[in-house]
C-alpha cells in the first residue's frame, strides 16, 4: 500500500455540518475500498489567489491515507462528480515526504 494525500477545496457556501458530511464522505469512500484513514485536517476557509468558479475563498481539507494504487482513479472519479469539490489534488509521498507528514502531524497534536 502507498501513502497518499488528497487536498480539496470544498465550495464557501456550505454550512459546517455540510463540510464534515462531505470530508465523512470521502473517509467513509476509503475505507470502504480497503484504505487506512491515517489523518484529517481541516484547514478552515481559505481566500484565494484568483477566483475559480467566481470565488473568492474555499473550505480547504487534508486526507492522509494509505491506499492500493488501483483505488486512486476510482477515488479522483467520486472527486470529481461531488458538486461541492472546486478542486483537487491527490498526492502519493516517498518516503522523504513521509517522513514530513509524520513531523507535522506531531506538531498538530502537539498545538490542540
Amino acid at each position: 500500500m502507498n501513502h497518499y494525500e488528497a487536498v480539496f477545496i470544498l465550495n464557501p457556501v456550505l454550512s459546517d455540518d455540510q463540510v464534515k458530511e462531505t470530508v465523512k464522505k470521502f473517509e467513509d469512500y476509503l475505507s470502504k475500498k480497503g484504505s487506512e484513514i491515517i489523518s484529517t485536517e481541516h484547514w478552515g476557509l481559505k481566500k484565494f489567489a484568483y477566483p475559480i468558479q467566481n470565488k473568492q475563498s474555499g473550505f480547504y481539507n487534508l486526507i492522509d491515507f494509505k491506499a492500493p494504487p488501483t483505488i486512486i482513479d476510482s477515488f479522483e472519479v467520486e472527486l470529481r462528480r461531488d458538486e461541492r469539490i472546486m478542486r483537487y489534488l491527490n498526492v502519493k509521498l516517498d518516503k522523504y515526504a513521509d517522513a514530513w507528514s509524520v513531523k507535522r502531524r506531531e506538531r498538530n497534536t502537539k498545538k490542540a
